[in-house]
């Protein structure tokens, strides 16, 4: 079985490690994968900003170029939410076949074990669109047993220690365009989410959007330079290091 896998723009352009340590960790664990020209782009930006018929393109693309795969896996829970949302109001099965990178090595690949390596104090980040959209995890709001499937992951890997924080599903505040148009709101709330992370000691903050870590690198670049950022793929992929090779992240 061959996996489709769908690197979005964001991360192609700015951050490609993270679509190489994505393909390197599928193919670790066995599978075949292949990675399709186009589309580069979801179509999410548009539609977020009122925007929808201008990103319906993307769509199209998307199922042109994936309907022949089983199942496509991407390292971005905001992009594959749009992906499934707008697919299920097109009463598309794709949008069955799509899921981000820690709901597909959990539930469809059930991975019980990693060769990983990286020993530091890591805090997760667990983005709304992967928590409250995908059900990555369990929000505090809902009276349901506490679980997280990127932890899950994560306890996997070899010397890598899960600090505890206060506040362990609260919003990063980047938001898309929100952290445009209410940039005051959005880098207190960064800084918030920054200070808990701070508290209990992290040497990283991980996460399956490399957005939200987008946003939370560049204020710790001004706030608390000595702690980074790795997208959750970098950590699982392998050995220590190739988990601190920075390619130039923040």
């Amino acid at each position: 079985m061959t996996l489709g896998l769908f690197i979005p723009c964001y991360i192609d352009q700015l951050y490609p490690q993270v679509g190489q340590a994505t393909y390197t960790l599928l193919t670790r664990l066995g599978h075949q994968v292949e990675v399709p020209e186009k589309p580069a782009c979801c179509g999410q930006p548009m539609s977020n900003s009122g925007f929808a018929k201008a990103g319906a393109g993307c769509l199209t693309d998307f199922a042109r170029e994936y309907a022949r795969f089983d199942h496509i896996v991407s390292p971005s829970g905001s992009c594959v939410l749009h992906l499934k949302e707008s697919l299920e109001a097109q009463h598309s099965p794709l949008a069955h076949r799509v899921y981000e990178l820690c709901e597909f090595l959990h539930d469809i690949a059930k991975v019980d074990s990693l060769p990983a390596r990286f020993p530091h104090r890591v805090g997760l980040h667990q983005s709304c669109h992967g928590l409250r959209g995908l059900g990555l995890g369990s929000p505090s709001e809902c009276r349901v047993p506490a679980f997280s499937k990127p932890a899950r992951l994560l306890q996997m890997v070899a010397g890598l220690e899960l600090v505890p924080l206060d506040r362990c599903d609260e919003c990063c505040g980047f938001g898309g365009t929100f952290s445009v148009f209410e940039s005051d709101v959005s880098v207190s709330m960064g800084r918030d989410r920054i200070q808990d992370h701070i508290r209990h000691g992290a040497e990283f903050i991980t996460s399956a959007d490399m957005s939200c870590l987008m946003h939370l690198g560049g204020l710790l670049s001004r706030q608390a330079p000595q702690m980074k950022v790795r997208h959750i793929a970098e950590i699982l992929a392998g050995t220590e290091e190739l988990a601190m090779d920075g390619h130039g992240l923040p």
